[in-house]
């Protein structure tokens, strides 16, 4: 499983992933950085296989109309440091593994984790 982690999340979620095993890059270390556009985002989701994680719902809104990015994680654990964004990947991240081999568009709140097809 591959991920690209967006621009509102921090590098450190990206390092985590990294230190886990999956193959992992942030915008930050695109060609346009955190500039980088929805659309290329998109793009390099499906042409790279990669799971985007975002807060962004416009990548839902984008996911729902025109089946991009390739697969979507949805973040809704409003204002949540660094560490506990972590504690909840770590808690989580075989599940998500798991649901992600069936599902495309999964939504994760700091206490619940939603399949939405």
């Amino acid at each position: 499983m591959k991920f690209l982690v967006d621009a509102q999340l921090p590098r450190r979620l990206s390092w985590f992933l990294l230190s886990a095993g999956y193959d992992t890059v942030h915008t930050q270390e695109l060609s346009l950085k955190n500039a980088t556009p929805d659309a290329e985002i998109n793009a390099i989701s499906i042409q790279q296989s990669r799971i985007v994680i975002t807060k962004d719902r416009d990548f839902l809104d984008s996911f729902l109309i025109r089946k991009e990015p390739y697969k979507l994680l949805i973040l809704t654990t409003g204002n949540i440091t660094n560490a506990e964004l972590e504690t909840v990947f770590a808690n989580n991240l075989s599940q998500l593994t798991e649901l992600f081999q069936q599902h495309s568009l999964i939504e994760m709140s700091r206490d619940a984790i939603v399949v939405h097809e």
